[in-house]
């Protein structure tokens, strides 16, 4: 597995403006990649687990943080695309606000768990003699720190402020 390579579409120059043309940016940009590629890392932690037991810097444990970041991200995503994106596009009013602030206070959450992330993966540094699977596990942690990341600023400082 390949992940896809982080690109520049939510530079400041691209990113659509509009919640009409932001919502799908977001849907089709962070959300079906981190529903594609998150289940991946799983796999690939489970696998570098399993070989690797008795390696003195095997991520152990990885695999089940991965599943569980999985699980609350899986959740957050759900709740922006049932409650919070229908309610911007029809307008933002009712309980807009709230969902946002809500949101927000995940995201901080998500913030923290990418925080962990690094810390597990050696700030995505595999060890010297470190297998394919392994180096392959890092670097989609990697991008999917980078993506994450984006991903919550686009929505916290480009989408939210548009209805605040």
């Amino acid at each position: 597995m390949t992940f896809d390579t982080i690109d520049e579409c939510a530079s400041a120059d691209t990113t659509p403006r509009t919640p009409q043309t932001l919502i799908p940016f977001i849907r089709e940009r962070y959300h079906a990649t981190h529903r594609r590629e998150l289940p991946e890392l799983c796999n690939l932690a489970r696998k570098v687990e399993a070989v690797h037991a008795t390696h003195p810097t095997a991520p152990h444990g990885l695999t089940a943080f991965l599943v569980a970041m999985l699980s609350d991200l899986e959740d957050h995503m759900s709740r922006e695309e049932q409650v919070l994106f229908p309610t911007l596009l029809a307008g933002g009013g009712g309980c807009a606000p709230f969902a946002m602030r809500r949101m927000r206070m995940e995201h901080e959450g998500h913030e923290r768990h990418l925080e962990e992330l690094s810390a597990r993966t050696n700030a995505f540094l595999p060890p010297e003699d470190a297998c394919g699977t392994w180096r392959a596990l890092y670097a989609g942690c990697a991008k999917l720190h980078e993506d994450l990341r984006a991903h919550i600023a686009l929505e916290n400082e480009v989408l939210f402020p548009m209805f605040e």
